[in-house]
């Protein structure tokens, strides 16, 4: 599971399944023992749970590197390697 992005205490993955294919383009934000999923196109929280400070940084993250996670959805999937992304 690469680590596409690091801020903050904030750790952002994206999962490669690449015998079975995901639904929506999405990654995994983890701030301690709390975990949280988000869409990438567009940002948005699917499941989890985030204190609201981290909840608030990571859809701000989401926004602004919204082209940038969805090229690494796209190349993790494809099992290639994905650059790393800028925190905040």
């Amino acid at each position: 599971m690469p680590l596409i992005s690091l801020f903050r205490g904030i750790s952002i993955y994206i999962y490669a399944e690449p015998d079975a294919p995901h639904r929506l383009p999405h990654f995994h934000a983890y701030y301690g023992e709390h975990a949280a999923t988000f869409t990438i196109t567009p940002p948005g929280q699917l499941e989890g749970m985030l204190p609201r400070t981290q909840l608030r940084l990571v859809l701000a993250w989401a926004e602004l590197y919204q082209r940038e996670s969805g090229e690494s959805w796209t190349l993790i999937q494809a099992g290639r390697p994905s650059k790393r992304i800028p925190g905040l």
